[in-house]
């Protein structure tokens, strides 16, 4: 007999769908996908079935195709099926075959999704399911979000099927007669799962018979923990950390090192811009001792700036050099408008802002050039008459590591430098009273 009552109770404590929604639900073959089919099926629910052929199992891989087949036109509803070469995607990817199965799997789950009008994809994990993910997540090392196990629904990511464990639905499928296939390769202990599953698992049941019951029961109050920590986590995150441009932040070291636990917190604060445990235990050893170092992640970029950490999205490219032709009027360069006119001496009005240059246009050979600073790069600052390194100007102007790296420098056709962009030209091309023809170019954001 189908658990029906049971299922529909939980699809209704955890709100996770309605008879108006179509699923889209994977289904492998064995007997966890199976059961959730035929209980949407007895359930009277709107679903369709997807079903990946991983071509890692030869014969054996294509019966399952084919059962899957036959299944869903025995519950008479929509079939989706599609063959990968799973051995050759985790190959050009670097990464396990079980990893590569799965990133086939979703990506394409969600697909077929958009292309057919499926609300939610649902899949078969049940409660033991959710165990065995605990255990490897705290083998293999984990934040608080890996306690909580596998959560009833995760974006459009449906589990209908967590209120059983193995053991129930090893039993409720006996007992309907439901037919299933095999999957050979979960009685083979070379994967991870796989031994926690049938060595580990066994031996914690020896102390704990309901394990499954109280890992679920630990994993509810590590769901509201970890809930109650994200919100102290934000509210820090909104008083510590300083928008100070679009992709650029500020926080003060100081606020930091009196935090409390200040490790747990600094690495919540820190986690969504991908900086792990390592890094942040670096930053701590050395952030009142080594100012200008500077900490990566895969996607942001940490500069320690005295008392004040700077941290800013990586960079996809370096701004590319730039002609700028003697018709040039406006054009944008590393996220900055530039306009260019070019007036008489009796048509100037003269502006001391640094985000403006006023040069010679007679001394000019086209075409200029804008680039990015490069070290050794010198010039003549206005208003003196001797030259000076640009790193040596940058240190004047108080310019951490992230500044120095934004700043244009808008290059002459003979290689002079004639203005380090929003700080100041060079004397060499400045305007005089003998000047006639007067180049202007000037900065926006």
């Amino acid at each position: 007999m189908l658990p029906t009552d049971r299922f529909l109770s939980y699809i209704s404590q955890h709100n996770l769908f309605g008879h108006a929604d179509r699923l889209l639900l994977g289904v492998s073959g064995g007997k966890d996908s199976v059961l959730l089919a035929h209980l949407l099926y007895a359930s009277g629910y709107q679903f369709g079935i997807a079903h990946c052929n991983f071509c890692l199992r030869d014969e054996e891989s294509n019966g399952d195709e084919v059962f899957t087949r036959e299944l869903a036109s025995q519950l008479n509803v929509p079939f989706h099926s599609i063959r990968f070469d799973t051995p050759a995607y985790a190959s050009s990817n670097q990464i396990s075959i079980q990893m590569a199965a799965r990133e086939l799997r979703y990506a394409w789950f969600e697909q077929v999704r958009q292309e057919h009008g499926y609300h939610y994809i649902a899949v078969a994990q049940h409660k033991s399911d959710a165990t065995e993910t605990i255990l490897l997540n705290l083998i293999r090392g984990t934040g608080i979000a890996g306690l909580h196990g596998i959560l009833p629904r995760r974006d459009r990511i449906l589990r209908p099927l967590l209120f059983l464990t193995a053991e129930e639905i090893d039993a409720i499928v006996s007992n309907s007669s439901i037919s299933y296939r095999e999957d050979s390769s979960n009685a083979s202990i070379k994967y991870a799962r796989n031994k926690i599953r049938h060595e580990v698992i066994p031996k914690m049941k020896q102390l704990n018979e309901d394990l499954d019951l109280t890992f679920e029961e630990n994993s509810r109050r590590f769901l509201q923990v970890e809930i109650f920590l994200n919100q102290e986590v934000e509210k820090l995150r909104n008083k510590f950390f300083h928008h100070t441009s679009v992709d650029t932040i500020e926080i003060d070291v100081d606020l930091l090192a009196d935090l409390n636990p200040r490790d747990l917190l600094l690495y919540e604060l820190l986690k969504p811009y991908q900086f792990n445990e390592t890094t942040i235990q670096d930053l701590v050893s050395v952030w009142r001792t080594q100012s200008g170092k500077i900490f990566e992640s895969k996607s942001h970029v940490l500069l320690l700036d005295r008392s004040t950490l700077i941290l800013k999205k990586r960079s996809s490219a370096e701004s590319p050099e730039i002609a700028i032709l003697k018709d040039t009027k406006n054009f944008e360069w590393n996220g900055m408008k530039y306009t260019i006119s070019r007036v008489t001496p009796e048509e100037l009005r003269f502006s001391g802002d640094g985000k403006i240059a006023y040069l010679n246009a007679d001394l000019l050979q086209f075409p200029l050039n804008l680039r990015l600073w490069n070290k050794g790069d010198y010039f003549h600052p206005l208003g003196m008459t001797g030259k000076k390194n640009i790193s040596d100007f940058f240190i004047g102007q108080k310019l951490n590591r992230f500044g120095k790296a934004e700043i244009g420098i808008l290059e002459n056709g003979n290689g002079d430098i004639l203005w380090v962009v929003g700080y100041r030209s060079d004397n060499r091309y400045r305007v005089t009273s003998d000047t006639q023809n007067i180049f202007i170019i000037e900065t926006s954001e």
